[in-house]
């Protein structure tokens, strides 16, 4: 049964339109009504979303935007490859065509803060405005202030969401700025999933049957897929292989089309779920920033010679043919022989070489270590006891190694022995 949302500035019919198209997601859309409060007061300046990707996080915020018929600017940091062309945007969608016209070619912000106040004493705000825009790391550094203070600087009933994948912290520039609000959409989970997914059901098909195919689905993916538009993507393509039986097997048997679909499925998915396992474990293992770095470096320490770190690591080290390096019985693969164990200090040193700014060593760095070795990401190969130089060996396989190192900009390839 679906949630009532409630609230004293909207009416009862469009809350429950909002409520009906947001399912599992009650209490996220509930809060941000309490923050947006009502549509003639001012709301806070600034709110940042953030949480995996197919969390929620954009659909709550269109649906609430539309069905409540607020005032709002959709942006994507991603489509508005410069401020200019964003300041335009967000002109173009609260103004309309001949505000956006008055920005000069090549807007700078205070072009769009201009313009932004010419057309507020014109059409004064009688609800909140809202910008919506899904945030990059390496939008302009003047970008994220302005957007965060957006609602002083233009004196303007004004709130700005900003959505990421990526906690605040990592945005959160080093001189200081406005802090937003923020709010964390967590993962669905297996039964938000099955909730969701049986909402999709074809018209020719029972509900029960529905989401029984949908609870063998997960069964099957749910421990190496948790995307929910992955998953919708599953469902939709292995639905007719499910209902092959049906036409020769009585619909009251569902035990045995159950058993029937879940051998076939098993077998034609065998392939993609293996694939699976070694390409998309780092989706639902969501790694800190510099926990990524640190199980590069391991990486690199289990199957990089000692001899090459300065090959690889050391600024002006000369050129160094990989035939110096090759001894006379050195003729297999690294990667065939498997990880080879390497201290800690080696670890750090490789680390503070590959990571992209300055990291002083802290106690939060060992703990990381500490936790990529509870993950099993890494395994400690010396005795508990043995604190004064433990060593570790790297646990994950290349195709994983390869998915983090994306994630971070990092080109691992050029790095490893055997690849060169």
């Amino acid at each position: 049964m679906t949630a009532l949302l409630q609230h004293p500035g909207y009416e009862d019919e469009s809350l429950q339109r909002v409520a009906e198209q947001l399912p599992c997601r009650e209490a996220q859309s509930a809060v941000l009504l309490s923050l947006m409060g009502q549509p003639q007061q001012y709301s806070y300046p600034s709110i940042f979303i953030y949480g995996h990707r197919a969390s929620g996080k954009s659909h709550v915020m269109h649906v609430l935007l539309r069905e409540l018929e607020l005032p709002h600017a959709t942006l994507s940091c991603v489509e508005c490859v410069s401020g200019a062309l964003l300041f335009e945007r967000v002109l173009l969608s609260l103004f309309g065509h001949e505000a956006a016209a008055l920005l000069p070619r090549s807007a700078s912000l205070s072009d769009f803060v201009r313009v932004y106040r010419q057309q507020c004493s014109l059409s004064p705000a009688e609800q909140t405005r809202f910008i919506v825009t899904e945030l990059l790391r390496d939008a302009d550094a003047n970008l994220l202030p302005a957007l965060l203070r957006l609602q002083e600087l233009v004196e303007d009933n004004v709130t700005v969401v900003l959505l990421s994948e990526i906690a605040w912290d990592k945005f959160r520039p080093n001189t200081g700025c406005f802090e937003p609000l923020l709010l964390h959409f967590p993962d669905y989970s297996k039964g938000e999933l099955q909730q969701i997914l049986s909402q999709d059901r074809h018209p020719s098909y029972s509900a029960d049957f529905y989401s029984s195919y949908i609870n063998i689905l997960l069964g099957v993916f749910y421990s190496v897929c948790r995307d929910l538009r992955e998953l919708r993507h599953l469902a939709a393509l292995n639905f007719s292989k499910f209902c092959e039986p049906v036409a020769n097997v009585s619909t009251g048997n569902g035990k045995r089309i159950n058993r029937l679909f879940l051998t076939g499925l098993t077998a034609v998915k065998k392939k993609q779920h293996c694939a699976y396992t070694c390409l998309s474990a780092h989706t639902h293992i969501e790694l800190p920033y510099y926990s990524k770095f640190l199980l590069i470096a391991a990486y690199l320490a289990s199957y990089n010679p000692a001899r090459t770190d300065k090959r690889f690591f050391l600024k002006h080290h000369g050129k160094i043919k990989k035939t110096n390096f090759l001894k006379k019985n050195e003729k297999t693969s690294n990667h065939l022989l498997g990880p080879k164990p390497f201290p800690l200090d080696r670890l750090l040193a490789i680390f503070y070489s590959v990571v992209d700014n300055r990291v002083a060593p802290t106690a939060s760095i060992f703990s990381q270590i500490s936790s990529l070795v509870t993950l099993q990401l890494l395994a400690q190969v010396s005795h508990e006891d043995q604190l004064d130089a433990p060593k570790y060996k790297c646990a994950v396989s290349m195709d994983f190694i390869c998915a983090i190192s994306r994630t971070v900009n990092f080109d691992i390839v050029k790095y490893l022995y055997d690849f060169l």
